[in-house]
């Protein structure tokens, strides 16, 4: 497969809730924040296209709330799906299948679009959508921690229009794109593992949302069990650090990927890249 960035915008979270436990003495160096406390996060989505399928994981938050909605986030740059898609030569239309991480609403609120008449619809109109069935339970029955974060307008209309499907624990979606599941920031996350370029790319969405949370206290106060947090990075970066995965970040507004090696303070990034700049590493 080939893949590539695409940009669904910039928005805005209390950076005390990103980073919980850690002191806003060490974070705001990692990631300033506004006079409001407030921190620019990116919504970086990817499409994978190869073997007669596109694949855009994750569609960031879309655009059917309302103005209250989205003064509490802030919203901005010029950036968008539709735009992303038009410079690869392509239109909403081409996309085959939408994988979604998880239902939280900064990685799904796009995947159902509001017509003009009101109706709510999905807004890629010949794809097949992906979840699995825990998280759809979990997001149907939330919690009153993550209530807020999901909302039923951007995963029902899925269901109800027959474009949902589930997929399971280690089952590959497509040849080269696998999953990897965790439940610390919420029930049955998947992150894409996917093969490129004689290496692996591994799409981190809520696990590592930027570079600054690869060090293990860094868990953010979203997270339902942070503790098993905790032991799924340290899991997961010994993985990828011995077998050189490179990481892509959903929510880092400096970097899209990096690669890893072990320090006298741990795992911390090696080198940053680009995804189109991602050399190629012959281990397969």
């Amino acid at each position: 497969m080939q893949l590539y960035s695409i940009n669904a915008g910039l928005f805005k979270l209390d950076g005390g809730a990103m980073f919980g436990v850690v002191p806003k003495k060490i974070w705001n160096k990692l990631v300033p924040a506004d006079e409001n406390n407030l921190c620019t996060w990116a919504m970086r989505c990817m499409l994978a296209v190869g073997n007669g399928k596109v694949v855009l994981i994750d569609c960031g938050m879309g655009d059917k709330q309302d103005a209250k909605f989205f003064g509490h986030y802030e919203p901005h740059g010029d950036f968008s799906i539709e735009a992303s898609l038009k410079q690869l030569g392509m239109v909403p239309g081409d996309v085959t299948d939408v994988f979604l991480t998880h239902l939280h609403f900064d990685h799904c609120g796009g995947a159902v679009k509001r017509t003009d008449k009101g109706k709510l619809i999905p807004a890629y109109e010949n794809a097949r959508y992906w979840s699995n069935e825990r998280q759809w339970n979990w997001a149907n029955n939330p919690n009153a921690r993550e209530k807020a974060s999901f909302l039923t307008e951007n995963f029902v209309p899925l269901q109800q229009h027959g474009v949902l499907h589930f997929i399971e624990e280690h089952e590959e979606l497509f040849p080269g794109f696998s999953t990897m599941w965790t439940y610390g920031h919420t029930e049955a996350m998947m992150l894409p593992v996917i093969k490129y370029n004689g290496s692996k790319v591994v799409y981190c969405a809520d696990l590592l949302p930027s570079h600054a949370h690869i060090p293990l206290p860094y868990v953010m106060g979203y997270d339902v069990r942070p503790l098993i947090t905790i032991k799924e990075k340290e899991s997961f970066l010994k993985e990828a650090c011995d077998k050189k995965y490179f990481l892509f970040f959903e929510h880092d507004s400096q970097y899209e990927c990096c690669s890893l090696e072990k320090t006298d303070k741990g795992i911390r990034p090696k080198n940053f890249y680009q995804l189109s700049e991602l050399p190629v590493n012959a281990l397969f």
